[in-house]
C-alpha cells in the first residue's frame, strides 16, 4: 500500500479502499466457497467436524442448564471466525495457485498472533456482555432458572412470549454488532499487515456503506447455519467450511488491495 507524505517527513497510510458490490454477489461468494471446499475437502471436513462437535457440546450442556446454552450459543459467532482462519488460509493458497496443506491451515494464526489476540479479546468481551445480559433476562422473566424438560419447544409457550421478544431483540443487537465488527476483520488481519482496530473499523465501514448487500450476506449465513443445525448439527460438517471459504471471497471482493 502506498504511503502519502505528511509534514515533518512522516508518512501516513491512506484509508483502505472498499469496492462496491451488488446484491447477487453473495451468491457468487457462496459458489466460490463451495468450489474451494471441493478442491480441499479433507481439510474442510476437519473444520466442519469441529463445528459439529461444538453443537453437540451445547446439546449436552442443555440437558442440565438450558439458560447457559442460550447464552453460550453466541459463542458460535465468536469461535466461527477463528475456526475459519484455517479455511481462509486454504482459499488464500488456492488463489495463489498453491497446494493447501492441513498443517499450514491449522497454524495460520501464528502469522498474526498479536493482532488476532487483540481482536479475540474484543470479541470475548462482547460475548461475556451478551451472556450476562441473557442471564439477566432469564432472572427477570422467570422465578429462578426455568425447567424446559429437555425441549426448546417449551420456550414458544404463550406465557413465555415477553421473554422471547426480549431475548430475540437482545440477541439481534449483539449479533449485529459482532457481525459488523468481524465480517471481514479476521481475513483482513490474516491477509495484510494491519492492526486489529483498523480491521474492525474497516469491517464496520463496509457494513455501514453497503448495508443492504451485507444484510443479504448476513441472512444467507444465518439461514444456512440454522438449517445445518437442524439435523443434530450434522449439516455444519459441510456448511461450516463452505461459509469459511466464502467469507474469504467476500473479503477479497469488497476490500481492495
Amino acid at each position: 500500500m502506498e504511503e502519502t507524505p505528511e509534514e515533518g517527513g512522516r508518512t501516513a497510510t491512506p484509508p483502505v479502499v472498499l469496492r462496491t458490490v451488488g446484491l447477487t454477489d453473495p451468491l457468487r461468494w457462496l459458489h466460490l466457497g463451495w468450489r474451494d471446499f471441493l478442491r480441499a475437502p479433507a481439510i474442510g471436513l476437519f473444520y466442519g467436524g469441529c463445528f459439529m462437535l461444538m453443537g453437540w457440546a451445547l446439546l449436552w450442556v442443555f440437558e442440565s442448564s438450558p439458560a447457559y446454552v442460550l447464552a453460550l450459543s453466541g459463542g458460535f459467532l465468536l469461535m466461527g471466525p477463528f475456526l475459519c482462519l484455517g479455511m481462509y488460509r486454504v482459499s488464500q493458497r488456492l488463489e495463489n495457485g498453491q497446494t493447501p496443506e492441513f498443517a499450514d491451515s491449522l497454524f495460520a494464526w501464528q502469522a498474526r498472533t498479536g493482532q488476532l489476540a487483540i481482536f479475540a479479546v474484543v470479541l470475548l468481551v462482547l460475548e461475556m456482555l451478551w451472556a450476562r445480559a441473557t442471564l439477566v433476562v432469564f432472572a427477570i422473566s422467570f422465578d429462578g432458572m426455568p425447567d424446559f424438560k429437555g425441549s426448546l419447544l417449551a420456550l414458544v409457550a404463550g406465557e413465555n412470549l415477553p421473554f422471547l421478544v426480549t431475548w430475540l431483540a437482545l440477541g439481534a443487537v449483539f449479533a449485529t454488532l459482532i457481525y459488523a465488527v468481524s465480517v471481514v476483520s479476521m481475513t483482513m488481519i490474516l491477509h495484510r499487515r494491519t492492526d486489529a482496530i483498523s480491521a474492525g473499523l474497516t469491517s464496520m465501514r463496509l457494513v455501514l456503506s453497503q448495508t443492504l448487500v451485507m444484510m443479504v450476506w448476513a441472512f444467507i449465513i444465518s439461514g444456512l447455519v440454522v438449517l445445518a443445525m437442524l439435523p443434530w448439527f450434522a449439516g455444519l460438517l459441510v456448511v461450516g467450511p463452505v461459509l469459511g471459504h466464502a467469507s474469504w471471497h467476500a473479503y477479497r471482493a469488497t476490500v481492495a488491495d
